[in-house]
């Protein structure tokens, strides 16, 4: 690929920059208590934060600043302010104990990043390694702690979830998320075969109707769903650890491996095709005359030897008659 004019390596920095101007902009809307726009501003920023990277690769305009910048630009986004965001909603209506869950979700972000870009010159890490996150990413973070704001705002009233000691709970809890060891799914390592694709465009068109329809709603389920899949996440990442065949082979290949060892344990032999071929060969209808439709199956033939059937054993038939004997 040919390098790309000075013009277009500024791209990619500028959506982060992008990126970073919503997720900022989220507290300033939560100041000023329109809580469903600093939501959309957190949402927004992590659309760009996935778009930079990929841009950056396409047009070969990836840099070390842009590295940095991106860094920087997810610990605001999706560290500072929504920790601010939280803070303007419920946790600063409290003690100080709701201010200090606000630093601990600041911090841990900016832990989460920092040994992200660690991780990414560590190249002693196993192949399967490159499907995981080490945590919960910032972008998802970020949304998974505004949870129970989003649940009150797409309901429409609070409940037990927007309590005081819930939401500062739930913000120590997703903090924890972040710089903990638990792998979650990269999506940017997830492949889509060809005979599927009309099917995931769809899919993203029903995914944006429903965000312009119901946006609140969608995120919630989004947030929801997304930690319902970790303990997927969990299994996959022990199981390709005991399997190192199925680091480097297709998703096809993988399956493959997984069943064969599953039927394994259980006890189940897998099907013998080569008898099976026997099988239908030996029921194989010979023709009978001249007639090319009318067959006989060989069960029926009992009377009459068959030739095929002593050539196929190794034997020869004997071809005298009772009389000559």
């Amino acid at each position: 690929m040919a390098p790309a004019t000075p013009g277009v390596r500024l791209l990619p920095n500028a959506i982060t920059v992008l990126a970073m101007s919503a997720g900022l902009s989220a507290a300033f809307f939560a100041l000023n208590g329109n809580y469903p726009i600093a939501i959309a501003g957190i949402g927004v920023a992590a659309v760009l934060d996935s778009l930079d990277g990929r841009i950056a690769r396409l047009l070969d305009a990836t840099s070390k600043m842009g590295a940095e910048l991106d860094s920087l630009s997810d610990a605001i986004a999706f560290g500072v302010s929504p920790a601010l965001v939280l803070f303007s909603w419920k946790l600063g209506h409290g003690d100080k104990i709701g201010w200090i869950a606000t630093l601990v979700f600041a911090v841990c972000m900016i832990l989460r990043l920092a040994r992200f870009n660690t991780l990414l010159d560590d190249t002693d890490q196993p192949v399967y390694t490159k499907e995981f996150f080490v945590g919960v990413p910032a972008p998802a973070g970020g949304l998974v702690a505004l949870l129970p704001l989003i649940l009150t705002h797409a309901i429409g009233h609070e409940g037990w979830w927007s309590s005081y000691v819930v939401v500062m709970l739930w913000t120590v809890a997703t903090a924890a998320l972040l710089i903990s060891r638990i792998p979650t799914l990269s999506v940017k390592t997830i492949k889509v075969p060809a005979k599927f694709a009309a099917l995931l465009l769809v899919l993203v068109g029903l995914l944006a109707a429903a965000v312009i329809t119901y946006p609140l709603a969608t995120l919630a389920v989004a947030a929801i769903g997304y930690l319902l899949h970790i303990p997927f996440a969990v299994r996959r990442h022990r199981w390709l650890a005991k399997h190192p065949e199925a680091w480097d082979v297709p998703p096809r290949e993988r399956r493959a491996i997984r069943r064969s060892r599953v039927n394994r344990r259980l006890g189940i032999r897998p099907p013998l095709r080569k008898v099976a071929g026997a099988a239908r060969r030996a029921v194989r209808l010979p023709r009978r005359g001249t007639d090319d439709h009318v067959r006989v199956p060989l069960v029926a033939q009992r009377g009459r030897p068959n030739p095929r059937r002593w050539s196929r054993i190794g034997l020869r038939r004997n071809n005298t008659r009772p009389g000559d004997r």
